[in-house]
């Protein structure tokens, strides 16, 4: 009887310790959005902005529609959200480098190398197709990429380039127009060549040798 009640209580133990191990661990609100936004982000390039939904976004997530709307509102709030969260791991990259002691040439061809990828990214470039694709039956997603990616590229990268102006490192009149020309000089032409299906997006060895061209370029004219 003894040795009956101990095997049960070992086989007892024994369950207990296979269910603990087998029960999910509790994610935050915060991991779960930001896996509902890489969903979107996938949902949206692949689908358009039209024809997807919230219900798509859930089931790619692995999440429950609830839990989807209890996180986020809308179809338009899950576009920005996903916008924003991809602009705000860009800016924070871009703030971390080029202040750091290193000389001006090598730390502006990493800031650009950090704004190359973002900007010439294929899934960022999916995407612009399918806003300027839809743009006429939604101007709310146009105005959305334009201020919170286009524009906020821009003025992270004018930001940058104030502080090195500070620092005395460059000289600039206007950090915010040479923010724009310098993204222009990176990445226009490759991404009208991605756009219109002339050539693949550069990687990362064709975009470092573009971004060191630039900077070279750039402070030939503004270093001090």
């Amino acid at each position: 009887m003894a040795r009956s009640t101990k095997t049960e209580m070992q086989a007892e133990a024994t369950g207990e310790a296979r269910r603990g191990r087998g029960r999910p661990q509790a994610r935050s609100d915060e991991e779960t959005r930001a896996i509902i936004l890489e969903a979107a982000r996938k949902e949206f390039s692949s689908s358009g902005y039209a024809i997807t939904s919230m219900d798509a976004v859930a089931r790619r997530a692995g999440v429950s529609t609830k839990t989807l709307y209890r996180l986020i509102p809308n179809k338009a709030a899950l576009f920005e959200g996903m916008i924003t969260e991809r602009i705000d791991r860009f800016a924070s990259v871009v703030r971390l480098r080029g202040c750091d002691g290193r000389d001006i040439e090598t730390a502006l061809r990493d800031a650009l190398m950090v704004c190359g990828e973002l900007i010439l990214d294929p899934d960022v470039i999916s995407l612009q197709r399918v806003i300027l694709g839809e743009s006429d039956k939604f101007p709310e997603i146009a105005g959305t990429f334009y201020h919170k990616a286009i524009m906020r590229t821009q003025s992270t990268l004018a930001s940058w380039l104030q502080a090195q102006h500070e620092r005395g490192l460059i000289a600039v009149d206007d950090a915010d127009a040479s923010a724009g020309m310098l993204l222009g000089m990176l990445a226009f032409q490759p991404m009208r060549a991605v756009l219109f299906g002339h050539a693949p997006a550069p990687n990362r060895k064709q975009l470092a040798q573009r971004a060191e061209v630039c900077a070279k370029l750039f402070l030939q004219g503004c270093a001090r």
